[in-house]
């Protein structure tokens, strides 16, 4: 019956990510692989969503109240006005906040650009929608945006520009030159902004969370995406929301309705406890996150890897393989696996163009207990030479 399935769907590969976490999890290997904390959710949250559930909040739900508080959060971050009751979808998480968001917009043909390495969910609902991804490369080390090869990436087909920052896997967050540089293009060639920024408050050296929507004459043309999943540790919960215009709010409403229906009745009402946190929590969250990628920045940098960019966001580091070592990014992570049982994520599966660069990137993910990044550092550890640097490197 495989003649029978859609073109899309014969294309679609299982993800490598999903894949290696399953791995770690047979094998009982330290998983670096997937970007799902493994410590425990914020107490008062998980609190919320019982108190939820036992209070009987378990049928189909929009709840207002969520609205509302991303309407005070989008003033107090970014000076924005929006509308609680026509300008914001509630979804079933980022996911298909933006899956919604492409259905809302995209024709068969359209061309969406997006930046190069990108996670790899954008190109599928993009293609699904019958669009045509368009790869703009960041540059490495420091995966800076260069403004000619965005310029020429636009075509008449241009519909829609997807920005992810902070950036994920780089832990690039794109600054306010940059930012500015993508508002022109988008305002002079008439192009639809989606913005990823579920990692909007884990940044880190004082850097500020810019959004797009931000900038003059963004607002109108810019859909916010985001979820409660990394900021508050509950990536299963699948609560997330498209932030546009009435009109796009409208649309990815409506496809939202007749594809789930509504997001997590009970995980909705533990949302308003989430997103009352005081600024305390944020904080905290940015400051224990920054330990953590400090650890593990300094254990790949005297393991040997090339690592000239820590992340100024995120919580993943996107280390090179160094010049010196033959193997390939796939061939050094499964290395990893058999001899020190770490599991990491290649990162050619991030690039999708072709550069003399796209086997030669790992990327680890430190949204991790301090346990578990420490028993991944004393593995990889035993599995070095006279000169500190891992064998296999």
């Amino acid at each position: 019956m495989e003649e029978k399935l859609s073109s899309v769907a014969k294309s679609l590969k299982p993800s490598p990510i999903q894949q290696l976490s399953l791995l770690a999890e047979r094998t009982n290997a330290v998983n670096l692989a997937e970007g799902f904390p493994d410590f425990p959710a914020p107490s008062h949250i998980k609190a919320a969503a019982v108190s939820a559930i036992t209070s009987d909040f378990n049928q189909y739900r929009h709840v207002q109240g969520i609205c509302n508080l991303l309407v005070d959060k989008m003033k107090q971050m970014h000076g924005l006005d929006v509308d609680p009751l026509t300008d914001i979808a509630i979804c079933c998480g980022q996911t298909e906040a933006f899956a919604a968001t492409m259905f809302a917009i995209i024709n068969p043909g359209d061309e969406v650009i997006l930046f190069d390495p990108s996670f790899e969910t954008y190109e599928t609902c993009i293609l699904i929608a019958g669009g045509v991804p368009v790869y703009v490369a960041l540059d490495p080390p420091y995966w800076t945006l260069d403004a000619v090869k965005l310029l020429d990436a636009f075509t008449v087909k241009t519909k829609a520009l997807v920005l992810n920052s902070p950036h994920n896997p780089t832990g690039k967050v794109f600054n306010m030159n940059e930012l500015e540089i993508i508002a022109e293009y988008c305002r002079t060639k008439d192009c639809i902004a989606i913005t990823d920024e579920v990692y909007e408050h884990i940044i880190y050296d004082n850097e500020p969370h810019i959004s797009l929507a931000s900038l003059p004459g963004m607002q109108k043309r810019t859909i916010i995406t985001s979820s409660l999943s990394k900021t508050y540790s509950v990536t299963g919960w699948r609560v997330g929301w498209a932030i546009g215009s009435s009109c796009m709010a409208l649309a990815i409403r409506n496809i939202h309705a007749k594809v789930t229906d509504s997001a997590p009745a009970p995980f909705q009402e533990a949302a308003l406890t989430a997103l009352r946190s005081p600024p305390e929590y944020y904080t905290s969250l940015r400051t224990e996150y920054e330990s953590k990628r400090d650890f593990v920045f300094k254990l790949l940098c005297q393991l040997g890897f090339q690592a000239e960019f820590k992340p100024l966001g995120s919580f993943f580091i996107f280390a090179a393989i160094p010049e010196t070592c033959k193997l390939t990014d796939v061939e050094f992570v499964e290395e990893l696996i058999k001899q020190a049982g770490v599991v990491a994520v290649p990162g050619c599966g991030f690039f999708h163009t072709k550069h003399d660069y796209h086997d030669r990137f790992i990327r680890f993910a430190f949204c991790k207990d301090d346990a578990t990044l420490t028993s991944a550092a004393y593995k990889m550890q035993q599995l070095v030479d006279a000169s500190g640097r891992l064998r296999f490197l």
